[in-house]
């Protein structure tokens, strides 16, 4: 790809940001607004890098919210005198100012794209002006190197993914266009955002002062360089983690390539995250990983996180190598039709294959530092006696002393939707948690839970027992009649050694042996939220 010459970056000046900010607002700058002025189908056409239908249902109007979105929004050209008008506080002289356009004899022409963005989080709904580089829409080529992303969908999906509880300190790695330390402000006190970009971390600015967040601090550097000796209570990344075969001839891009080898950057990423947490504190990130020289890029992503770590990895989908290297080729702005694109292709699948690797897995991953050893020890010591069961009834038996709670090992691939992500992890931790001492004393059936029962045809009895979540990870479980029976009969009123006790007179078996078998699967009915402890569920 040939050079691109440096760029001036846009200018996070605070007074005329306010300015900008007060425009857009009086112009009702808005994602609604805009998709009613040109139409549902229009603005969908737009997600597909078609804008004709935005021009024609458009054409001829000249307010204030019509030229804004050609200027912002498809990044077009538009007269001097339309935008002089619909930016009066700000003027073009402003904007200027700013680095977001320049004046071109009767024309301004917009050197980045504004676009709203709306969200949903536990506080409400809301919106940002998102301002990044001009898309490959605009520029009508492939991307350059040090472009900066606005918000997209692994932008939407991490946002979906972050838990969504109150902080002192966070960071966002990697922060890009500063999208996710804008919503990540919204429960922190205080967010530091980091960048290997220079360009991007004046985009984020651009963004923080545009939106009027304050309690965001920007810094320089790779990776935890910045933060070095730094602890936070949670930390999110979009870090730049695309596999991309370090070849001259092919592009580097800043917002999704961390110059390393294959999977290595998210490798670093969890051996070093725990470092910067807090005790209790969460990292949540997305990642690719490599299935490679026969090894499942799951158990490769396993190996990684250090001794003692909760962690929960989510592969939401796998790729072959032609796969992976066709997508990512095409997210820089080269198409089939292009020159470049069989050398670029090319390039990719040598390097897969020297690699010796057959499958790229996309997921979530989440890291949790446990809380410290003096508080692990205080809490075994406070905890009630174990047992074990015999025929006649349950026998406690003493603590032998301390120990640490088994910490979480989830590595799973679900592909199905997701509903409220970040509830839904959060739910896991919190199930998780209440199994640090055992299966709780009393449990009830999540309120989304039903049942279903196949039969063949003639049969009395199920061939097939079902038990499905409706929400969360909306999980299908296959139970047996005992597991069944013992789910059904949780109403948070019997103790559960009183069902099993019950579930073993009617089936006529050794209440030890029942047990043995019932225990680990009732924990993993915990683990995934379809039983809850009845004292969490009140």
């Amino acid at each position: 790809m040939t050079a691109v010459p440096d760029r001036a970056h846009p200018r996070p000046d605070s007074v005329l940001l306010r300015a900008l900010a007060a425009d857009l607002d009086a112009a009702d700058f808005r994602s609604e607004p805009l998709r009613g002025l040109w139409g549902e189908e229009a603005d969908d056409a737009l997600a597909r890098g078609l804008r004709e239908p935005i021009l024609r249902a458009i054409a001829g109007r000249d307010d204030a919210l019509a030229t804004l979105g050609l200027l912002w929004v498809l990044g077009m050209p538009q007269p001097h005198r339309a935008v002089e008008w619909a930016v009066p506080r700000t003027g073009v002289d402003g904007l200027v100012e700013l680095g977001l356009a320049e004046a071109d004899g009767p024309d301004v022409v917009p050197l980045v794209v504004i676009r709203p963005q709306s969200f949903v989080d536990a506080d409400g709904v809301g919106e940002w002006w998102i301002a990044s580089d001009l898309d490959e829409v605009a520029l009508g080529t492939s991307l350059p190197a040090d472009h900066v992303l606005g918000v997209g969908g692994a932008s939407r999906t991490l946002a979906e993914l972050v838990i969504p509880a109150p902080v002192e300190r966070a960071l966002d790695l990697g922060t890009g266009c500063g999208i996710q330390a804008l919503l990540v402000s919204r429960h922190a006190r205080h967010v530091v955002a980091t960048d290997i970009s220079e360009r991007a971390l004046a985009f984020a600015a651009v963004n923080a002062r545009l939106n009027g967040v304050h309690n965001v601090e920007f810094r320089h550097g790779s990776m935890f360089e910045p933060v070095e000796g730094e602890a936070f209570d949670l930390i999110v990344s979009n870090p730049p983690f695309v596999i991309t075969p370090r070849v001259n001839d092919v592009p580097e891009y800043e917002y999704r390539d961390g110059g390393l080898i294959g999977d290595a950057l998210v490798e670093q990423f969890l051996r070093t995250a725990p470092d910067h947490l807090t005790p209790g504190g969460v990292a949540q990130l997305l990642g690719n990983w490599e299935s490679r020289g026969g090894v499942d890029g799951l158990d490769r992503a396993r190996s990684w996180v250090p001794e003692g770590l909760d962690a929960w990895v989510i592969q939401r989908e796998q790729l072959s190598p032609l796969a992976y290297a066709e997508l990512w080729i095409r997210d820089g702005g080269t198409l089939p039709r292009d020159a470049g694109f069989t050398r670029l292709l090319t390039a990719w699948l040598d390097d897969f294959e020297a690699r010796e690797v057959t499958a790229i897995g996309f997921g979530y991953i989440l890291l949790r530092r446990p809380v410290d050893a003096s508080r692990r020890l205080a809490d075994a010591r406070s905890a009630p006696a174990t047992g074990s069961a015999t025929q006649g009834g349950w026998v406690p038996e003493p603590v032998e002393g301390p120990s640490t709670p088994e910490p979480l090992r989830r590595f799973e691939t679900v592909t199905r939707p997701v509903s409220n992500l970040g509830l839904a992890l959060l739910a896991g931790l919190v199930a998780h948690d209440a199994l640090a001492d055992g299966i709780p004393d009393r449990l009830l059936v999540a309120a989304d839970v039903t049942e279903a029962r196949h039969h063949l045809p003639g049969d009395d009895a199920p061939s097939v027992i079902e038990l499905r979540q409706g929400g969360g990870f909306a999980r299908t479980i296959g139970v047996d009649p005992a597991l069944a029976g013992f789910v059904g009969a949780c109403d948070g009123e019997l103790t559960v050694m009183q069902i099993v006790q019950a579930l073993a007179d009617l089936f006529e078996v050794p209440l030890a042996d029942l047990w043995a078998d019932l225990e680990p699967r009732i924990r993993r009915l915990v683990e995934d939220g379809l039983l809850l402890p009845a004292d969490a569920a009140e």
